[in-house]
């Protein structure tokens, strides 16, 4: 039985960084890769930071966490990794209270890692056009809501960017960072522009360099300045079997261009 000290959801990972994530409750269920227990039997007298036998598996109990959480997602739509979804949180200055807009949503990867650093008193507002992802992408987030430390005041509009903004405009009177992954950013940046702050930022997530460049002209014709565009590219290494460090045989793959620009005061303002 749990305490106030022993957590519901624990995850079991393995030596290798791979992990299980598990609601510590009576019944059976079936993990992919662990097979079919009990939780709350298997995990009886065990404590975080112990060790213990699944099978032929000898994993290491600790707090279920964002990249637990990560590892374990459901998934139907493609995600904003962690490389892209660090640069633009701090980038764009989100943190702890930030009111933040997002859409698409799709499987919640990028909110994931936005819900980890707003703390309580953030506002995350997210936007899913396609029911199939908002499905996907709520039981992510409301998983990860029942272990999380602090969880964002969240909201979950099922309908298409353009006309969210109205919605959104109910929740928070002002939006300081938004973040904009579809198909054809450049269509809706006169709405979401309209929704961000002076001084907030908003972001454009480009898989291709047409709607990049056509996600540029849209930020610039809303009189928003331009700060970055670019792509993150990630290389990693590994241990050479004669010693040393070497770059790993992994290609270095692009995921998209990121277009982040400023919202500043209009001329008559000054």
């Amino acid at each position: 039985m749990t305490t106030d000290q022993t957590p519901n959801w624990v995850a079991l990972r393995e030596d290798d960084g791979r992990a299980y994530l598990l609601n510590r409750v009576p019944g059976e269920l079936k993990v992919k890769g662990l097979g079919r227990f009990d939780a709350a039997q298997l995990l009886e007298g065990y404590s975080i930071g112990d060790r213990i036998t699944v099978g032929q598996k000898s994993l290491t109990i600790v707090d279920a966490a964002l990249p637990e959480a990560r590892r374990n997602m459901q998934r139907r739509a493609q995600t904003i990794g962690i490389k892209d979804s660090g640069f633009l949180i701090s980038w764009m200055g989100i943190g702890v209270g930030s009111r933040v807009l997002e859409g698409g949503h799709g499987s919640a990867g990028l909110a994931m890692h936005l819900a980890n650093v707003m703390g309580s008193k953030g506002c995350l507002i997210s936007v899913e056009v396609r029911p199939e992802h908002a499905t996907v992408g709520r039981n992510n987030m409301e998983r990860m809501a029942e272990f999380a430390p602090e969880f964002p005041d969240w909201h979950l509009l099922e309908m298409g960017l353009s006309e969210a903004a109205g919605e959104v405009a109910g929740i928070c009177e002002e939006i300081d960072a938004a973040i904009i992954d579809m198909a054809e950013p450049w269509t809706v940046v006169p709405e979401i522009a309209a929704t961000v702050k002076t001084g907030g930022r908003l972001a454009c997530y480009c898989p291709t360099t047409a709607q990049l460049e056509k996600s540029w002209n849209a930020v610039e014709e809303e009189g928003l300045i331009v700060e970055f565009a670019g792509e993150m590219i990630e290389r990693r290494w590994s241990k050479a079997a004669k010693g040393g460090v070497r770059p790993g045989n992994q290609p270095m793959g692009h995921t998209a261009f990121l277009l982040i620009a400023g919202k500043i005061a209009s001329p008559e303002e000054e």
